[in-house]
């Protein structure tokens, strides 16, 4: 019923609480679809912008905070048909969008879920991931902190590389 990626993005995002994580798998999702701008990309930003704010980057947190909010109310009912209740997100997002703006300390945020059977996929998920839907962000876990910088960013750098000379040649 529901992708198996937004499945996967949710159990990240309550369970270990790896918003990096988040991120790659739904990024890899909405570029499969085709997409060029929805809730995917909303729900995205809401992970980065937790991902910065936990790492203390107010700044980055507030813009893509700011930025998901507006694809995520524009997107609203697909929220609803995502299994969440839309308006309950979109509070609590801008609730979290004045306590980045006041530098307020970081907190975890659980979206709330509308179908039982979506929390039920979710926690099963989580299970096999090894951890509980709601579990405390371990702010000692560097793996989690700052995931970006021990990533390995060769296959990203190539393909960087790849579409500069394809727009380079395009201008010749």
């Amino acid at each position: 019923m529901y992708p198996e990626a937004y499945i996967e993005y949710l159990a990240y995002f309550h369970g270990s609480r790896d918003f990096f994580e988040c991120h790659e798998v739904l990024e890899e999702h909405w570029k499969s679809e085709g997409q060029q701008n929805g809730v995917w990309v909303g729900l995205i930003q809401v992970a980065v912008s937790l991902y910065h704010q936990r790492r203390g980057n107010d700044i980055g947190a507030f813009r893509m905070m700011k930025s998901a909010i507006g694809k995520l109310t524009a997107h609203k009912e697909d929220l609803t048909r995502l299994g969440l209740d839309g308006t309950a997100l979109l509070e609590r997002l801008m609730i979290r969008l004045d306590e980045i703006e006041c530098r307020k300390p970081f907190t975890d945020l659980n979206f709330p879920v509308a179908d039982e059977a979506l929390m039920d996929q979710c926690c099963r998920c989580i299970e096999k991931q090894g951890s509980v839907w709601g579990n405390e962000s371990n702010m000692a876990d560097e793996t989690i902190m700052h995931k970006h910088k021990l990533r390995d960013r060769s296959e990203v750098i190539l393909e960087r590389e790849a579409q500069k000379q394809l727009r380079m040649k395009k201008k010749s």
